[in-house]
Formats: C-alpha cells, structure tokens, sequence
C-alpha cells in the first residue's frame, strides 16, 4: 500500500498542482507543503468556485484532512494570517487543522525589501522574482542568522536575534542599496503580535508526520514551482531559492527518502514560464497568443501574463529522471482542442542538456509534428472518449520520457479528470 505520494511539477510551475492536489486528497489523511514560499500559488475551481492558495496546502478544502506546512517552507506571517482569515471567511475550517512546523524560516519584513531592492538595482538583467523575500531568507537560513517560526513564540529570544540580524541588513539596506533602514520596535513588534496568532498552530510537524505513517495513514506531499525552477538543476540563474525536485520532499518535511512510495510529476501538453529566464519552445506568433488565451495564462500569486511554447519533452525526460517520477500528470490537454497540428520538442540538435542559463541560450529546439483532433475534450472523464490523435500525442509522451501517464485533466474543475490510475489507492 502506497503511504506517501509526493505531487510536483515537472516544468517551470504553473503545471496545474493545486488542483491535482486536491483530487488526491479524497483518499489521503494530511497534506504537507514541504518547500517555497508564498511566491508560489495554486488555483482550484470547485463547483465553478475559484480559490488561490499560496502557503495553505491545497488539502484544506478536503473536510477531515490535516494540513501541515514543513520546515522546507519560507513563511511570512502576514501573508499566512491574511490566508486563513480570508478561507474562514468563506466558511472553511482552517485553524484546527493547519500545523506549522516550528522549524520553518520566516520572511521577514527586511527580507522583502532587500529583495525588491536587488531586482531594481538589477535593471535589465533582473530575475524576475515576486519581490516577496523569498530569496532573501532562504539566504539567511543557510547562513544560519535565519529566524525561525520557533523563535517567534520566543519574545526574548527573539529580541536578541532580531537585534542582531536587523543591524547587518539595515547596514545593506542603507549603505548599498541607498535606502531607509527599517526600525526594530516596528518589525519586533509586528512580529510579536503575529506569534500571537499562530502559535496555538505551531507543531513539531515531523514528529507528526512520522505518527501518521505509523499509523498507516496516507500523506500526500505537495511542492511548489517546479523542477525547471530548481536551484541545484534548473535554468540557473532564472531558478527559484529553494530545490523544487522530489529530494526536497524528504529534507523539506522529515520524512526518509525510502518513505516515500510515489512522484507524480505534473505537466501542462504545452510549456509556459512566468518572468524571465530561457526558454527554447517558446513562441511568438498565433499559436503562442491562442495558447495563452485558450489557456488563460496569467500568473495566480502575480497575474503576469505566463510565456507560452509548445511542450519540451526534452526537458520533461530529465525532470522525470530527477525526480524518479512514478507516474505523469498531463493538465490542460483541452487547451489544444483547437489546434490543427500540435508539436513537441524532441531534440536540441547536437546540444547536450543545458547546465546554465548561458548554454540554455543557445539550444535551437527540434520539433516533431502531431495532427491535431479539432474537437473538444474538455471535461472528459473515460479514455475511450479521447479521440485517437489525443491518445497518440498521450502515448508519444509516455514512450519518450519513459513515464507512464497516469492522470490526464481536461479542465479545470475539481471532477474534469481521466483517472489511469489513482496515486493513493
């Protein structure tokens, strides 16, 4: 019996989780989010009703499931408490069933102003980050200056703390970057009052985690962004902080890598990116404006319009290696309904894989031509429904990457689903 099923995304996010997260978690205990920040966002549309989380795992419209968010995770307390009170508002049940891992670092009000400083410094060569000081602390972890969640609950503690690590970024602040520095009775007191409000929630998460599996109960794993966007094997520097493969999984939440029994990667049948950073199938003609526009490609924590191309299976195959991906996921396969002829992206010419952005740069995709179906398959639930151009481009995918495709989504409701094989039976 699988216990521990780890969902990600395979391309540069944006790949659909949420909403595979949440049809997941009808067989599962507790959800964990187990990396990012709140710089990532995933859209749900229950019954025609859309909800966007971006910290809260998307377990937390399951009634019953436990929600947990693991020490691999960058919290800002006021986008967290802003979260909760806006899902309780709209009758959601949050705070007896959302546990923060003690252990998770904070972004701190520093930390987002350094990281909008950076990118306006930056000019042209910005990375296009959200300015939510993601970054930032993710730096300050490693440094091992981080304040943690567990220090919040800490006034004295965290007193001394702050005191120390605001001094070091106030100089940066004011003496690099030319700007106000930020004044510790403000931040000291904010965040005390925000401690206030999450510490009854606050949790030794892998201690838990741990007693659910003993239990045999079913853990469904939820990350952020996606593979593309990794910091170790991703578009570097175009990535993310944080490492966005399933390793992240086991480091981001508690859990031993041979506890966990299934990846499913996620991927759109097309490709997009948000920001800047490589990207080889994109396009700028008619079909990348009718993919956006079928597609509706604007980001859900920053509504930038998503760049779109035409799926890279050449990319996916190494997400799917990296990752040990047990199964695929293929989202939005009703987008290209329209298409004529659909194609994929097979080779990078004589290019090796890229290590960085610079070789990304110079990869000349090659494409393979699909006929399309010119029908719709939108809200199909039962294979022997696709049409056969669908089932082939479904079944080029699986032979290249050496993935089977497990789950197949044709639209963005909680139901609209082919379900080849359930993750959590």
């Amino acid at each position: 019996m699988k216990k521990s099923v780890v969902v990600l995304g395979t391309q540069w996010g944006d790949e659909g989780k949420g909403k595979i997260v949440d049809l997941l978690t009808e067989g599962a205990d507790a959800v964990v989010r187990y990396q990012g920040g709140h710089n990532a966002g995933h859209t749900l549309i229950i019954n025609d009703q859309k909800t966007v989380l971006h910290l809260i795992p998307s377990g937390i419209l399951r009634d019953g499931v436990k929600c947990y968010i693991g020490n691999g995770v960058v919290i800002e307390p006021t986008a967290l408490i802003k979260e909760i009170k806006g899902l309780e508002a709209s009758g959601v049940d949050v705070q007896s069933r959302l546990f923060i891992s003690k252990s998770a670092p904070v972004i701190m009000p520093y930390h987002i102003k350094l990281d909008q400083l950076r990118e306006l410094k930056k000019g042209k060569q910005a990375i296009g980050t959200t300015g939510r000081g993601i970054g930032p602390a993710y730096e300050d972890k490693v440094a091992r200056r981080g304040i943690r969640i567990g220090d919040l609950l800490d006034a004295g503690l965290l007193k001394d703390k702050l005191k120390t690590v605001l001094e070091y970024h106030n100089f940066v602040i004011e003496h690099f970057h030319q700007s106000e520095p930020l004044a510790f009775d403000e931040v000291y007191a904010s965040a005390l009052e925000q401690a206030d409000f999450i510490r009854q929630m606050c949790v030794d998460v892998t201690g838990q985690l741990h007693q659910h599996l003993d239990n045999n109960e079913k853990l469904l794993m939820e990350g952020a962004q996606g593979s593309l966007l990794d910091i170790d094997h991703g578009t570097y520097p175009f990535v993310t902080s944080s490492n966005t493969t399933s390793g992240s999984a086991s480091t981001g939440s508690g859990l031993g890598a041979t506890q966990i029994d299934y990846v499913l990667g996620i991927t759109k049948a097309y490709t997009t990116r948000v920001g800047g950073g490589p990207f080889p199938t994109e396009l700028f003609d008619e079909d990348g404006a009718e993919l956006a526009k079928r597609g509706v490609e604007f980001g859900a924590t920053t509504g930038r319009p998503r760049r779109c191309g035409w799926l890279d299976l050449v990319a996916l195959k190494r997400a799917v290696q990296v990752n040990g991906v047990t199964g695929l996921c293929v989202t939005k396969l009703d987008v290209l309904d329209t298409f004529e002829n659909i194609k994929m992206c097979t080779s990078y010419g004589d290019a090796s894989f890229p290590g960085s952005a610079q070789d990304w740069e110079n990869v000349t995709p090659v494409y393979q031509t699909f006929a399309g179906w010119q029908r719709s398959t939108k809200g199909m639930t039962d294979v022997a429904d696709l049409p056969a151009e669908a089932k082939a481009f479904i079944s080029f995918i699986e032979a290249f990457t050496g993935a089977p495709v497990h789950i197949i989504s044709t639209g963005p409701d909680r139901n609209e689903n082919i379900l080849l094989e359930n993750p959590m039976a």
